[in-house]
């Protein structure tokens, strides 16, 4: 039996940064996955940094193709929706995401990664987060209420024993930018109808609309998916970094036409409030298919 990644479900963590890394010569993937496999976490029990490592699709199944699940891609095109709406893909090709309880830490381990992997790899997207309000994103709202408990999302975010990449997932990143100041006009009861949820106890709306987030994203009817989104940016300009997990792409593929309206010309209302601006998929192998790679 493989083991997941541990960071993937290390909840209660209130800072984050995520890296994502372009290949400075697709050649060398070798010396490359050598390097980032041999990332190490601080030694402590406490002011500790959990990692998640996860590769473009194509670049794993090129390092490991008995350890790579069939037909997981990256996020190469964009989505053009209903409406002249659009999610732009800005696929790299590998993402390290840490997560701690204090920034501090994160952010010396950050630079330490960016120097392990300098001569290989080069940044080109870094993302800080952090916690608001205990469980809110910078709508207000709660996020992630329908997310399986820590007993169950194994099973959703995590390909089963016996199948390439066991024990990895499919990450789905991506950077929504807030119009906070258009948001911010509505009325609550407006808001609650856009999210298809209360603002105050997350509750879902019985006559929820055709639109809403939730009907959107109904998880009953595309899959359940692990979330792990978290709020970004700062006074100005912010939004919510999108980090969900999952054993099939697909799932998340349905989600996003869904959303931008591909589906059925019904475009997600709170898009006409966030805006996309990043979309990568990445495929988060086993621990021990990291080990392979040293």
């Amino acid at each position: 039996m493989k083991t997941a990644q541990a960071g993937i479900f290390a909840l209660g963590t209130s800072s984050h940064v995520y890296l994502e890394f372009d290949l400075v010569d697709k050649k060398q993937c070798k010396e490359f996955a050598s390097a980032i496999a041999a990332i190490r976490e601080p030694r402590t029990t406490t002011g500790g940094v959990n990692f998640v490592i996860g590769f473009r699709p194509e670049l794993w199944h090129q390092m490991a193709p008995e350890d790579s699940p069939a037909h997981v891609q990256g996020f190469d095109k964009d989505i053009a929706g209903s409406e002249g709406f659009v999610m732009p893909a800005t696929q790299h090709d590998a993402l390290v995401w840490m997560s701690g309880s204090a920034y501090d830490v994160v952010f010396d381990m950050g630079k330490t990664v960016i120097k392990d992997l300098a001569g290989k790899a080069t940044l080109k997207e870094e993302t800080s987060s952090w916690a608001y309000r205990h469980d809110r994103d910078l709508t207000g709202f709660v996020d992630g209420s329908e997310n399986p408990t820590l007993l169950d999302a194994p099973g959703y975010a995590l390909l089963p024993d016996g199948v390439p990449g066991a024990a990895g997932s499919v990450l789905l990143l991506q950077k929504w930018k807030h119009r906070t100041m258009e948001w911010e006009s509505l009325p609550v009861t407006k808001q609650e109808l856009v999210m298809g949820r209360t603002k105050a106890e997350s509750i879902e709306l019985k006559n929820k609309p055709a639109d809403s987030h939730v009907a959107r994203t109904d998880q009953d009817k595309f899959g359940n998916i692990f979330r792990r989104n978290m709020p970004y940016g700062n006074v100005e300009e912010h939004g919510t970094v999108f980090v969900g997990f999952s054993a099939e792409q697909d799932r998340l593929a349905r989600m996003l036409n869904s959303m931008a309206g591909v589906l059925d010309g019904t475009r997600d209302a709170l898009t006409r409030y966030t805006q996309p601006v990043t979309g990568a998929y990445y495929f988060v192998p086993s621990v021990e298919g990291l080990r392979e790679l040293r």
